[in-house]
């Protein structure tokens, strides 16, 4: 299953949210500097959806606000 995030980092408080048309936001406070945001997406990601955080792979958006996940089970 793929998943479009819109990525927030360095927010004050992290959370997953759904907007009115259903987008996933997630807010991390994780600065956008060597992938510390991005794992700190997939984690919490992880825990939004319930699976492991090895099953939550980045396919597209490494350096962009707007992300495409891949969950694996």
């Amino acid at each position: 299953m793929k998943i479009t995030i819109i990525a927030h980092p360095s927010a004050k408080r992290p959370r997953v949210e759904k907007d009115l048309l259903g987008t996933i936001h997630v807010y991390v406070n994780k600065p956008p500097l060597e992938g510390k945001a991005n794992n700190a997406i997939r984690t919490s990601l992880a825990k939004y959806l319930n699976v492991k955080i090895s099953d939550v792979l980045l396919i597209s958006g490494e350096r962009s606000k707007n992300k495409t996940f891949e969950i694996l089970s």
